[in-house]
């Protein structure tokens, strides 16, 4: 792959997948693209994947500005965006997500797909701020969120659009642990050889087998968001 977006680094059986657009990570259809193609080579390599954001942001989510236009690019981005929760969830094996900093909406939905996740210490905010911006929580979306919070912080994030600090995104089940940032990449490769030192067919076969109903309904709800995206002109405003 080659994307002025996306750094691929392969070592040792793992490959480190760093997201940087040199602002806050809008997941736009290049990014989202140059995402998959990544994930896509990870396979081909049989490779874990450590997947992180640039210092102080994982992602912002949607690129608001391809959204508010609306359109086909605005549709098949949503579509690509959804499309990964399920890539992630099911990829064969694990996937660590190092969560660099603040990390909204589907940067959100991305990084509670993987198997395990890091958070970084500081002051960053984690938040799925649908609702706060006019829009009812995607199916998909609502999806990946209840497959990690707990019940009272999954309500209080699709319902609320709460925002968490680092400890609390910690408590709510946002984050397995948390580290210092300037050992984020260190923590999370030093997981990634733990976990590559699994039985991997096993791993495989338990996370599909755990997570069969989840993959399913996130398929068949992805196109009901879709077409709810189109009755809504895909910008969130209900007509009136």
């Amino acid at each position: 792959m080659d994307s002025p977006l996306v750094d691929y680094r392969l070592e040792d059986g793992v490959a480190t997948i760093v997201m940087d657009d040199g602002k806050r990570n809008a997941l736009s259809p290049a990014m989202l693209q140059a995402l998959r193609q990544g994930i896509d080579r990870a396979e081909r390599d049989r490779a874990v994947i450590v997947l992180t954001g640039r210092e102080d942001v994982f992602s912002a989510g949607f690129d608001l500005k391809v959204m508010r236009r609306g359109g086909a690019t605005a549709l098949g981005m949503l579509r690509t965006g959804y499309g990964l929760t399920a890539r992630v969830m099911a990829y064969p094996y694990p996937v660590i997500a190092a969560c660099s900093g603040h990390a909204m909406a589907m940067g959100v939905f991305l990084m509670l797909s993987a198997d395990h996740v890091i958070g970084s210490r500081g002051d960053f905010k984690i938040s799925a701020n649908e609702v706060a911006i006019g829009l009812t929580m995607p199916r998909v979306a609502a999806l990946t969120l209840k497959h990690r919070l707990n019940p009272a912080a999954y309500q209080r994030a699709v319902t609320l659009s709460a925002f968490f600090n680092v400890e609390e995104a910690l408590a709510a089940g946002f984050f397995d642990r948390l580290t210092e940032p300037s050992e984020l990449l260190d923590e999370a490769r030093r997981a990634a050889a733990e976990f590559k030192a699994l039985d991997l067919y096993a791993h495989q076969r338990s996370k599909r087998r755990i997570r069969a109903t989840t993959l399913r309904k996130i398929r068949l709800g992805l196109p009901l968001d879709l077409l709810d995206a189109v009755w809504l002109g895909i910008k969130g405003t209900r007509p009136r």
